[in-house]
């Protein structure tokens, strides 16, 4: 049903392909020899024009632990990008020679660009401060595997909601399961943009509260989700300076929260979670690091069609 598919954005994938993915995730998880050789043959290209440590290793570790290979750049000035080569030129080029292309960019809509002139899939690893759909596949697959269903949810949402592709991202995969409550947690100068609440929320109906304390949300919420504010996405160093200690997830916050609520974060944190959080058992932002691995092992094997 996915083979050959792009996926750009989270509502790419229909909920019944999402179940499949899961469904695919898990089996990866528990049967991990039957997955280890299935991509032999196969070469995935990673086009990073931006940098990134998490989404490139996941993409590059599920891709070998499936038994296939990686090529590609982890910067534009180390290809022909720097001599002014165009995306639709390098994605002609690597689409000769890989079987599906993984692509992160700063503008937003490059991906889009690069699937119009690929013949293999092309997946998007994050456009500018737009969408980010492997992530929301990891933040789905951690969800569900610690609160046990993807609806009848409330959660709050915290940090930089403007420029925060992976919160829009999330928010979108979201609108499509029942009884989903957000609690939009931001200062003034990041509120999430119109256009995510107008086109996804209100559209879609879900229920949302824009708050600037997160103290007055914790104990009502089932999943806190931290988000860095990003210094790259800002114009003026001042207003990141004074706008990046708003919200501090601490032991004390903790406290507030109630005892089954779990804390994810797309990581990198920078200071928005303190390291004595790590320990508590609500904490799950490196559970979403492997969640994220098993994804996108499984988003490979059906993009590709693999026989397992």
């Amino acid at each position: 049903m996915l083979k050959g598919k792009n996926l750009l954005e989270p509502m790419d994938l229909t909920v019944q392909e999402l179940e499949e993915l899961f469904a695919t995730a898990d089996d990866i998880i528990e049967n991990p020899e039957k997955y280890a050789h299935c991509a032999s043959g196969k070469l995935m290209g990673t086009l990073f024009y931006e940098p990134s440590t998490r989404t490139r290793l996941s993409f590059t570790a599920a891709m070998l632990r499936l038994g296939g290979e990686v090529m590609g750049f982890s910067e534009p000035a180390s290809s022909s990008v720097s001599k002014g080569e165009s995306i639709a030129d390098t994605v002609k080029t690597v689409a000769c020679l890989a079987d599906m292309i993984v692509m992160r960019h700063p503008k937003e809509g490059a991906p889009r660009i690069a699937a119009e002139h690929s013949r293999v899939p092309v997946v998007n690893a994050g456009d500018g401060g737009h969408q980010h759909p492997t992530q929301t596949l990891a933040d789905l697959m951690t969800i569900r595997k610690y609160k046990g269903r993807l609806d009848h949810l409330t959660v709050g949402l915290c940090g930089d909601l403007m420029f925060g592709r992976t919160v829009h991202s999330l928010i979108r995969a979201l609108s499509r399961y029942e009884n989903i409550t957000l609690k939009l947690i931001s200062p003034r100068e990041l509120v999430l943009p119109e256009y995510v609440r107008t086109s996804v929320i209100e559209k879609n109906g879900m229920e949302y509260e824009e708050v600037r304390r997160m103290d007055d949300v914790l104990p009502q919420l089932d999943v806190l989700y931290m988000t860095r504010v990003q210094r790259e996405r800002f114009f003026n160093e001042d207003d990141y300076i004074r706008l990046k200690d708003t919200y501090i997830l601490d032991e004390a916050k903790m406290n507030l929260a109630g005892k089954d609520m779990i804390v994810l974060h797309p990581l990198p944190r920078v200071n928005e979670i303190a390291q004595e959080v790590d320990k508590d058992p609500r904490a799950h932002y490196f559970d979403q690091v492997q969640m994220g691995m098993y994804m996108r092992m499984a988003l490979i094997v059906k993009l590709l069609g693999l026989e397992v």
